[in-house]
C-alpha cells in the first residue's frame, strides 16, 4: 500500500503542500475523505446512521481494493502544513501519467489546491489521463487545465492532457 519505490518524485508547485506514502495508519483518514465525496449522493437517500455508515465502509474498502492493484501505481497522501487533506493516487506507465484519485477534503477545494497538484503532474512531460463523472465540479478544473475528452464512458468521461510542445 505504499508509493511504489520505481515512482518518479514528484515537486510541489505549492509551498505549502507536501506528499508522502499512504500507509496503514491513514486508513481512518482515507475513510473520513472518501465519505466527503460521496455526501451529496448519500444525502438523496433517506439512509441514518448505521446504515449509512456500513454503505460508506463498504464502498470505501471495495475501492481501495480496487486502486491498489494497479500495477506500478504510486499512493500519496496530500498534506497541507503536514494535516491530511487529501490523496493523489497515480499510475505511471510508459505513455502516460494516469490519475487514479485525486481526492480533497470539502473545506480544501476551490483554493489552488488541486491545481497546483495537477501541474505537479504535468511536469512530467507526458500525457496525464484521469475519469471523471460527468457531474463532479472539478470537470470544470479539469477543462480548464487543459483536459480534453478522449472517450466518453457513460457517467464518467475519459480526459486527457496533453503535455505542450516545445
Amino acid at each position: 500500500m505504499n508509493a511504489s519505490l520505481a515512482a518518479p518524485a514528484l515537486t510541489l508547485v505549492h509551498p505549502h503542500l507536501r506528499l508522502r506514502a499512504v500507509t496503514d495508519d491513514d486508513q481512518a483518514f482515507l475513510q473520513q475523505l472518501y465519505a466527503s465525496t460521496r455526501v451529496d449522493e448519500l444525502n438523496a437517500l433517506d439512509w441514518q446512521g448505521a446504515q449509512r455508515d456500513a454503505f460508506v465502509q463498504m464502498q470505501f474498502f471495495a475501492q481501495q481494493r480496487a486502486y491498489f492493484a494497479y500495477p506500478d501505481a504510486a499512493f500519496w497522501l496530500v498534506l497541507h502544513d503536514e494535516t491530511p487533506i487529501g490523496r493523489l493516487y497515480l499510475q505511471h506507465t510508459d505513455t502516460a501519467l494516469r490519475i487514479i484519485d485525486l481526492s480533497l477534503l470539502p473545506e480544501c477545494r476551490n483554493r489552488g489546491l488541486g491545481s497546483a497538484l495537477l501541474t505537479t503532474c504535468f511536469a512530467h512531460n507526458k500525457p496525464v489521463q484521469l475519469h471523471v463523472d460527468k457531474l463532479n465540479p472539478a470537470f470544470q478544473l479539469y477543462t480548464r487545465l487543459g483536459f480534453v475528452t478522449i472517450e466518453d464512458k457513460g457517467i464518467y468521461l475519459q480526459l486527457e492532457r496533453r503535455p505542450a510542445p516545445y
